[in-house]
Order: structure tokens, then sequence, then C-alpha cells
């Protein structure tokens, strides 16, 4: 089985990460095929919302911790330069996530750990089950963290929390990151799939380019003076103003009817 399985349907871009006896952790293959899958996704008018999951028990733990023991077992190696350019390579998948004009919803269950609350944080919804945990747990190999946690976080729980996690390693639960901010919605475990899939098909069903217009000014604003976010909102209204949505939604407002959105 390939490590990473994408299924399309109802709008709905399914990407599982599938390693399920390493806790999901990344592989080269894992790797390039998320960074193919969002870029792709980002013209393909059938998909109007991508959910992340893992495959078993467990979201994604990361990095593959028992690969490092066989590089520091090689003396010809370059650690740095090799570390270096393996990290370099989710650069791009976060780019791509976060330039995606259409929403994504991690859906976790079980670890997320190291760079997967990267991968996590990047996702613009975060559904969780009872049992979800978060931790960072760079600490505890002797590193700091990576994958853009370090940007994610602090914006989403505040610098006290996310030094709290980064410093001490500790697991916080879906409900403790409920709190925090992290985390959208907290489910019981048995409903994760379910519930997920009901929130992966209101966002499908919903204005699309609307969806990438607001994701693009929220984090927009967080490096934007004010006067730069308030030209960039006239814009993005205007441009949602000439779309197919807006004349549904406006003709289905009048008539005191749901809107039917097409995604155009």
């Amino acid at each position: 089985m390939p490590d990473l399985l994408i299924d399309v349907a109802d709008g709905v871009a399914t990407l599982t990460m599938n390693r399920p006896e390493a806790r999901n952790a990344f592989s080269p293959e894992m790797r390039s095929g998320l960074d193919a899958a969002f870029h792709r996704f980002e013209n393909d008018e059938e998909v109007r919302c991508v959910v992340l999951r893992g495959a078993g028990e467990h979201f994604m733990a990361g990095g593959d911790v028992k690969s490092f023991a066989g590089i520091l077992a090689d003396e010809d190696v370059d650690i740095r330069d090799l570390l270096l350019h393996r990290i370099h390579t989710l650069h791009s998948i976060m780019f791509a996530m976060r330039r995606l004009p259409k929403p994504i919803v991690a859906s976790v269950r079980g670890a997320a750990a190291g760079a997967g609350v990267s991968l996590a944080a990047c996702c613009d919804l975060i559904i969780a089950s009872e049992d979800a945990f978060f931790t960072l747990a760079y600490t505890r190999i002797g590193t700091s963290p990576d994958g853009g946690s370090t940007y994610a976080l602090p914006r989403a729980l505040g610098v006290k929390k996310t030094m709290e996690m980064a410093l001490l390693g500790d697991r916080l639960d879906a409900e403790a990151m409920a709190r925090f901010g992290l985390v959208n919605f907290v489910v019981p475990t048995d409903d994760l799939d379910a519930e997920t899939t009901k929130l992966a098909q209101r966002l499908a069903s919903g204005p699309t380019r609307a969806h990438g217009q607001a994701k693009q000014l929220i984090y927009g604003s967080l490096e934007n003076q004010m006067e730069r976010q308030l030209q960039m909102e006239a814009e993005a209204f205007a441009d949602c103003a000439t779309t197919e949505d807006f004349r549904e939604g406006v003709t289905a407002f009048v008539e005191k009817r749901p809107a039917v959105f097409q995604g155009k």
C-alpha cells in the first residue's frame, strides 16, 4: 500500500497518511505525495475541501526517529546537511497548504506529535476525537521544533502556552487544545469519521471562492497593516461578487430559500 492514500468524492479530497505501524511518521513517499496532492488540488475544480487524516489509531507522529538512528550510525553522512535538506522538503507542503484556495480540515485521533502538530496547525480547521493528544516532543530527542510549529502555535495559542509545549514536551489533550484555541471541535472518538464527513461536506457545498478569499484574508491579516488589510478585503469582496455563487446567494436570500452553491 502507498504511504499516502488519496480519495476524491462529492467535492471532498481525503488524504490519508498511511503508515499506521509507525504512527504515520513521515516517509519520503509521504512527503512527495502530500506536496504533489496539495499542488494539484489548487486548480482542481472537483475538489472544494480537503481532509487530512491518519490511518489507524493515530494522526501523525512527525519525523521517523528510527531513521535518525540509522543516520547517526553512518559516519560518512553529514547529518546537519542531510536533515536541513529533509526539513526543507516540508516547507513546500506548508506553503501549498496555506496557499490552497479551499478549506483544509485536519481530522485528528490519537497522537499528533512533532511535525504532526505542525501539519494539523497548518490546516484551516481541526476536528479531534476525545482521545486525541498533541505534543511537540522535540526536547525528548534533544532538538528544537520544525515544520512551522513555532510560527503557527504562537499565533493560535499565544507565546506562553507555545513555550510550555516546546520546552516541556508534555501531552495536551484535545479538550485542552480546544480551550487554548488550536482545536475547533472535539467529538466522541467513535463519531470522528462521521463528524469529519459532515463538516467536510458542509464546506464542500459552500461558496468555494469565497472560502478561499476568506482564508487568504485571515492569514494575511497577521502580517498586514490595517490600510493594506482593508484594501485586500475590498478587492476580495468585489472579486467574489463576480461569481455565480454570489448571484445564487443573493437570489436565494431574496427568495428566502437555502442557497445552492456550485463553487463557481
